[in-house]
């Protein structure tokens, strides 16, 4: 009897209670099934900052509590979630961490699993729709065209400090694939000058995508010469879209978004 019961609690402990959920872009018609059933039976989600509130919505029965980290903002430092986490996982049977876009792409996804592990707590990744491939289909366009950008690259330029990484520049100028710079509403003429003075053509192609995916997106249309006249954004995410393959980016077939353009 006491076998069984330690066999059972072994098995319950190698259930996960922590799920790490991508929330796409912010259209919940962009979530997969998965993270719309686990949504639907969480005890508690703590969620990212961007998460709409759409989503948010298909949870009505958690707690739900907003661990979300802006840039130049106040916010939950790394640490102070991971904590959050783990307390949570102890207290609650579901508990679903919402990440916007996919949690494996700039989503500090490996300093909470390390968290989950170090206090031996199962959990499991739920993959979602980042927001690279929600703005090209937006727009629309292919990441990659054939005989014309044959790689796709996602990147933040900034370091720890906020500065644009010139070394990390000169690596990407020298690849003519697509470009896709994420969270860099704040960098947009700083990462422009700094491709072009790398070696990337001044003429090279520029798109601007904030809040792909939703009702409020803008589109913005130039090149890297041209990327001091973007106007700025409205609080949304912004995605950086540089290459060849975003050329025609501005057709008729783009008028599903506000499309500014510059030469």
């Amino acid at each position: 009897m006491h076998d069984a019961s330690q066999s059972e609690a072994q098995l319950d402990a190698a259930q996960p209670r922590v799920w790490l959920v991508g929330a796409g872009p912010g259209d919940p018609e962009l979530l997969t099934l998965k993270a719309a059933r686990l949504l639907a039976q969480a005890e508690v989600v703590l969620h990212d900052a961007l998460v709409s509130p759409a989503i948010l919505a298909l949870a009505p029965q958690a707690r739900r509590v907003d661990v979300g980290k802006r840039c130049g903002r106040a916010s939950a430092a790394q640490r102070f979630i991971n904590r959050v986490l783990v307390t949570s996982a102890r207290r609650y049977r579901r508990v679903v961490r919402l990440k916007g876009g996919d949690p494996t792409i700039f989503g500090r996804l490996d300093e909470e699993m390390q968290a989950l592990r170090a206090a031996g707590i199962a959990f499991e990744v739920v993959p979602g729709v980042t927001a690279a491939c929600a703005a090209a289909a937006a727009i629309p366009v292919s990441l990659t065209l054939r005989g014309v950008a044959r790689s796709v690259s996602f990147v933040t330029p900034r370091r720890a400090g906020g500065e644009v990484d010139a070394g990390e520049l000169e690596r990407l100028a020298a690849d003519d694939g697509s470009l896709i710079v994420y969270m860099g509403g704040a960098q947009v003429a700083a990462a422009a000058q700094g491709l072009i003075a790398q070696g990337r053509a001044a003429a090279t192609p520029l798109v601007i995508v904030e809040s792909a995916s939703l009702p409020q997106q803008s589109v913005w249309r130039g090149s890297l010469r041209s990327a001091r006249q973007w106007p700025g954004g409205q609080g949304g995410p912004v995605l950086l879209m540089i290459g060849a393959a975003f050329a025609a980016v501005g057709a008729a077939d783009s008028a599903s978004a506000r499309l500014a353009c510059a030469a």
